[in-house]
């Protein structure tokens, strides 16, 4: 009786290493396959670019006839008509897609590009900013992947020292490259009455409404960038989890670099 309680508490826990070890290679897997998705996008628009014949067109409704589009998004685009932008922060894995789908707000929350099921997804732009106009503030989000990947690489701007050398993020849209100027850091919660609700601003009905959001943003602040925004400016503000307290974000606002 012994013997075959033994045996079967051996063959138990042989069960679980092994499943254990197939979730390490399957988490492992999956990783390696969603950075060399990533890549394959990436070299897409890279080789584009390298030609260096980009067109460069005014703002346009993307809506529209796909020949107003910038041609380093062409081809993109015409693969997955969800696609709204391309965010680029240097010396970090983040040079990826960013997609928008309102009517099904969190798709790409749980999708890759090709509209297959990811854990890790891909960035995506919240419903309520409107890309056309565009919306004063567009807010964009992103999985927090350990190791630097997806928008856990922006856990680095806790750092004011990578901050000071990497305060500009490029994001573009469809129609037109923009780089943004990062004005303020700084951690929140969510699902809760004690967080700054920082995802419900899109657009400022008055002057007053886009004050007090710059100013409660750098009244959170890490530390103090010395940039500042005004009325009329447009921004753009980056969210991904972070795990210090429960239903915790990481924030970062940046505006516009205005030609």
């Amino acid at each position: 009786m012994n013997r075959r309680i033994y045996i079967t508490a051996a063959v138990l826990l042989s069960l679980l290493c092994l499943f254990s070890v197939y979730q390490v290679y399957r988490h492992y897997d999956n990783e390696k396959q969603h950075s060399e998705e990533f890549a394959v996008l990436a070299d897409v628009v890279q080789q584009i670019q390298d030609k260096s014949n980009v067109e460069m067109v005014a703002p346009a409704d993307v809506s529209g006839d796909i020949e107003t589009l910038l041609s380093d998004y062409k081809a993109l685009f015409q693969q997955n008509n969800d696609l709204t932008g391309w965010i680029t922060i240097d010396d970090t894995t983040i040079n990826y897609p960013v997609m928008q789908t309102p009517d099904n707000p969190d798709f790409y929350l749980e999708h890759n590009f090709e509209k297959a099921y990811s854990d890790y997804g891909v960035p995506y732009v919240a419903e309520h900013c409107d890309m056309a106009l565009p919306s004063d503030n567009i807010i964009i989000y992103g999985h927090h992947i350990r190791g630097g990947k997806m928008f856990g690489a922006l856990m680095d701007y806790t750092n004011q020292s990578f901050y000071e050398s990497h305060h500009i993020i490029r994001f573009d849209t469809l129609t037109e490259k923009s780089e943004y100027e990062i004005i303020a850091v700084f951690k929140t919660t969510v699902y809760d009455d004690i967080g700054f609700k920082y995802y419900l601003f899109a657009n400022a009905e008055t002057e007053t409404d886009f004050t007090d959001y710059v100013d409660e943003c750098k009244n959170l602040a890490l530390y103090d960038t010395g940039v500042t925004a005004k009325y009329g400016d447009k921004l753009i503000t980056l969210s991904t989890c972070e795990y210090s307290k429960t239903n915790g974000r990481l924030v970062i606002v940046a505006k516009k670099v205005m030609e």
